[in-house]
């Protein structure tokens, strides 16, 4: 399987470069080598209940973000807004492995899944892309700045690189609580999202130093999905196995199929446990894949069509369900009952969203300055 994977995004990625489509095929096919080596992949062993959990989120995250595009076209939803398909099982294998309401968690501009699986209600989600009130940044934050602290969630950041110090604070935090204040049940772990273009830039190396320094409970994920905005990362960095970049800070670093949410979930186990035990960060680099353009405003194209197809092929949520039922802990009925239900929800969050006020123009500078 993983010979064949290989060699069939190399022979599409040799049409590409006969053909003249974008990007050649000489460094295009690493991703897929670099899947190969994972397998076979130490997978996270889930129940009936969680398996179906996983799967109800990441369908969650999904037709959330098929109903922004639905609503950004036609004009309901304004500004830049970045989705997140193809990503699920990152999110979802990721997060939902942690401690909600107890671990933090810190975005980017592609934040709206990410916030889902935290357990931001998706009312609250949604009416914060159309700038009401009721949003979970008070309509003041819109697609790429989401926050709530009732779900530990510290923010989506729009600039590359702007979340990892924030996280990092999260992290010195709950050592600090429990060493140096004494309060034995801080244990906190914390999560930091960012995508493979981040990776090059002063605030990742200068917080994983940190990190590493201090033995920090923090989870560094990259969400490695090939290309930052148009730019392929094999030509942007140059070392682009990310995850070899914690050995520079003696920390541990890891590569996982991020197609793989039961992968993913159990990578994200065993960095957690070293977290909660002391021994410091984990670098977890994700190689996955992003479905649509950078963001909704990008015609998406720069990508080929033959890698785009490769990538479909290996959808994270068909992946799941084949894995639930050839596993005997769901049915299709099973499955398609969570989808129904999903489906009412996003139904739901969309009328709420529509038909929530607009914020008062007299709390224009609310949240601004501490409040007395």
């Amino acid at each position: 399987m993983p010979t064949a994977m290989t060699q069939e995004l190399t022979a599409a990625l040799d049409l590409r470069a006969a053909t003249g489509e974008p990007g050649g095929a000489e460094a295009a096919g690493s991703h897929a080598e670099r899947l190969q080596a994972l397998y076979p992949a130490e997978r996270a062993q889930v129940t009936r209940e969680q398996g179906l959990l996983l799967y109800r989120d990441m369908n969650l995250g999904r037709r959330f973000e098929d109903k922004c595009a639905e609503m950004y076209y036609r004009g309901k939803m304004f500004g830049f807004v970045h989705l997140y398909n193809g990503q699920e099982a990152v999110s979802s294998g990721v997060i939902r492995a942690m401690r909600l309401q107890h671990d933090w968690f810190c975005s980017t501009y592609r934040d709206h899944v990410h916030a889902l699986s935290c357990g931001v209600p998706a009312r609250e989600v949604m009416s914060e892309l159309f700038g009401k009130a009721t949003g979970c940044s008070k309509g003041r934050g819109g697609s790429m700045h989401l926050f709530s602290r009732e779900h530990h969630l510290l923010g989506g950041y729009a600039f590359i690189g702007e979340g990892i110090p924030v996280a990092l604070g999260a992290a010195f935090s709950s050592r600090y609580k429990r060493e140096a204040l004494g309060q034995a049940d801080s244990d906190s772990v914390t999560a930091a999202f960012f995508g493979d273009g981040t990776c090059n830039v002063g605030q990742f190396f200068e917080c994983l130093n940190m990190a590493a320094l201090w033995k920090l409970p923090i989870l560094f994920v990259v969400e490695n999905n090939k290309w930052a905005i148009g730019m392929d990362h094999n030509r942007a960095t140059s070392d682009p196995e990310i995850w070899r970049k914690a050995a520079a800070f003696g920390m541990a670093g890891e590569e996982v199929d991020g197609m793989d949410v039961l992968a993913v979930r159990a990578a994200a186990e065993r960095a957690i446990a070293r977290a909660r035990a002391g021994e410091g960060p984990t670098l977890l680099e994700c190689l996955t894949y992003r479905f649509r353009g950078h963001s909704l405003a990008d015609p998406d194209e720069l990508r080929a069509a033959a890698e785009k197809e490769f990538w479909a092929q290996r959808d994270p949520i068909k992946r799941l369900a084949a894995d639930l039922i050839e596993a005997n802990l769901a049915s299709e009925t099973d499955l398609r009952e969570i989808e129904k239900e999903v489906d009412a929800e996003i139904a739901d969050c969309v009328s709420f969203a529509l038909a929530a006020p607009e914020p008062d123009g007299s709390e224009l500078t609310r949240f601004i300055w501490a409040d007395d």
